[in-house]
Formats: C-alpha cells, structure tokens, sequence
C-alpha cells in the first residue's frame, strides 16, 4: 500500500517531467525520483531532450551507489526496447532498485513490458499513484500515441460578450501583458502552432516564443490552403524559428527555401485529419492552434480539439467576430460539452481550460481561415 512518502515522491516526480515540456517529442516526458533503502531521496531526474538519457538514467547517475535496495518513482512505465537510448527498464535493474513505483503504464507497443522485466528480476512493482496526475502532465504524448495524432490545444482570447476583435477588425490588444506572456508559455510547452490564412493576412504573426529562456522553437505551422497569405517577408519565414506553409495539392506556390506540405482539399479548405497526420510524422506530439474562428470551427468539426484555454478580458465591444464560427454543430443537443478544469485569473484577465468531455474520431471536413 502506498505510504504517504510514495505519494510525496511521485508528486516530485510529476513536477520533474513538466520540466521536459516543448523538448521531448516524439517521446513522452517522464520524471524520476530513486529514494534509498532508508526512504531518504538521493537522486532526481527528468527526460530533458529526444534522443537523451531517460528520466531513470539520469536520477539514477545522480543517485549512484546510493540507489541499490532503494525504490524508483517514475511517472510513466520504464521502457523496455532499445531505441536512440536503451531500455529504462534493464537499467533499473543492474542498478540494484529494489522497488519500482510508476504511475501510469506504457501504452506504446513498442515500448511497454518494462514492468514484467522488472518483476522477472525480482523487483518489487506498484502501479497507478498519482495516475490521474502524472496523465494530466503527459497527455499531449498519450493522446498522440492513443489517437495516433497530435495532441490539440485551441487558445483564443476574447472579451467577455465572446469578441475576439472589434467591428473595424482591430484586436491588439484584447487581454493583458499578463495574459500574451502567458500565450508564450503555452507555445514553449507545444511541439507546433498553427494559424490559418486569415491569421496570417490580418495579423503577419510571427508565432516564435519570446521572454522564455532555453526553450525548443516550436514549428510554426499556417495553414493556407490557396498559398497566397504567406508572402515573401513575412515574420513566419524569418529564422528565429522553423516554418511550414500547408497548401491545397493544386495551388501553386512561390516561396523559396521554405517547408510546404501539400495536402488534400475538403470543402472550403484543407483535410484536418491529413494536417494532423503530416505532423505526426512530423514528430509532432503537441499542437498549440491560434487560428482564428473559422479554423478553429474547422478543428473542433474534425473532433481534433483536445482541450480549450481561453483567455476572457474584462472588456465589452457588442459587435465583432466571435472566438468560434462554424463547427458543424446544428442543435443544442449536438453541443460539444467540456469538463472544466480550471480559472484563474490572470493579470486582469481570467483564464478559463476546459477539456473534451468525449474525444470523437476525426472527421474529414474543414473549412480554412
């Protein structure tokens, strides 16, 4: 039975993997505590980067001869093949652990099993503390290996009568320094960002984290379906970060040294579902979508929207765009319903994250913005 040191040690444990954010895809992050035999910690870390040592590698040097006969607290399933590094699981093992506590099993086939070759060794196993958190700060991995797509997070701010720009189209700036500082963590955290045309046309985004230190660029990602939003110049095309321009299989384009992706054509747009899948393939585990409302209809259509984070401004405009056009939603019973997961106020803004109640498959219906 877990005692409440077991609890303690995998919180640290959790708070370690979030430490990996934004550099560890294709792989999960994962944090690692190893506590010795007297229940004293003597070594901590996390997966910091792809193609790195694993989280139980690293706590496990920092630990040393300490580890033997003690007991490792890992937040996903020590793995069990050999890959750019070798499988967690053996290491553990010739460490001398004596006890393993994970929180969360492997659900990649190629990975899992690191449980039962850690009890064919002889070494105690606990499953499940903190399952419900450790998943919470690794869903953008779980969903993707679960769904075999990305991960989507749709970020919008608005005023609080749902107005994402005024009737003259001006929008900067709807929520506070506080709030767009906050954006940048978001994108820190994400493997993609992705804007639609109209984005692109209106606003000239650049899309790159700043204010943040250390951090892995995330691909920037527009989505323009007749390749004639991203112009030679634009700030999406600079080098402070990587780019790619999706367009329709037909459109032709002109944008040299640049990544574009052709992709099928659904409706008034791009095929959702393809974008997704080309990412994917891409490495691409989280996408953080800053698209207007008529993307964003066409994400949440697609049932490709994970979670929603919305930024509220104490402010009121009456007219205007709002956060959400079409989503192909017709009648109050077919409402996407959300679980609340948090508000918080944010400067003088309240952010509001809500997940999808039901992850429904994907579709192949979009609309660009």
């Amino acid at each position: 039975m877990a005692t409440a040191a077991d609890a303690n040690a995998m919180r640290r444990a959790i708070l370690l993997a979030a430490r990996g954010l934004g550099s560890t895809s294709p792989n999960p992050v994962v944090g690692c505590v190893i506590s010795d035999a007297s229940g004293q910690t003597v070594g901590e870390g996390w997966h910091q980067r792809a193609g790195g040592p694993h989280a139980e590698v690293h706590a496990l040097r920092d630990a040393g001869e300490k580890a033997r006969g003690g007991t490792a607290y890992v937040t996903l399933e020590p793995c069990n093949h050999t890959g750019r590094t070798g499988p967690c699981a053996q290491a553990l093992v010739e460490a001398g652990i004596a006890r393993v506590v994970y929180a969360v099993a492997d659900p990649n086939p190629q990975a899992t099993g690191g449980a039962d070759t850690l009890r064919s060794a002889g070494i105690d196993i606990g499953q499940g503390l903190l399952a419900d958190e450790a998943e919470a700060g690794n869903i953008a991995w779980l969903t993707s290996v679960r769904l075999g797509r990305p991960y989507v997070l749709w970020k919008y701010a608005a005023t609080l009568d749902g107005r994402i720009a005024a009737a003259d189209g001006t929008s900067r700036w709807i929520t506070s320094p506080e709030s767009r500082a906050d954006v940048h963590r978001l994108r820190a955290e994400a493997d993609a960002v992705v804007v639609g045309s109209g984005t692109a046309r209106a606003d000239d985004p650049h899309l790159a984290v700043r204010g943040i230190e250390g951090v892995v660029q995330p691909l920037r990602v527009v989505v323009d379906t007749e390749a004639t939003a991203v112009k030679p110049g634009a700030r999406v095309l600079d080098d402070a970060a990587p780019t790619l321009i999706a367009v329709a299989e037909d459109a032709e384009t002109s944008l040299p040294g640049t990544d574009v992706v052709r992709l099928p054509r659904t409706g008034r747009g791009l095929d959702i579902p393809a974008l997704l899948a080309d990412l994917h393939g891409r490495g691409v585990r989280s996408v953080l979508l800053e698209g207007g409302p008529t993307l964003a209809g066409a994400f949440v259509a697609a049932g490709a929207v994970d979670t929603v984070v919305g930024y509220l401004a104490p402010a009121l405009l009456g007219a205007g765009p709002h956060a959400l056009a079409d989503a192909g939603i017709p009648t109050m019973s077919g409402a996407l319903r959300l679980d609340m997961t948090e508000a918080v106020r944010i400067g003088p803004d309240l952010r509001i994250t809500a997940t999808v109640q039901h992850v429904r498959p994907v579709q192949h219906v979009q609309q660009e913005d």
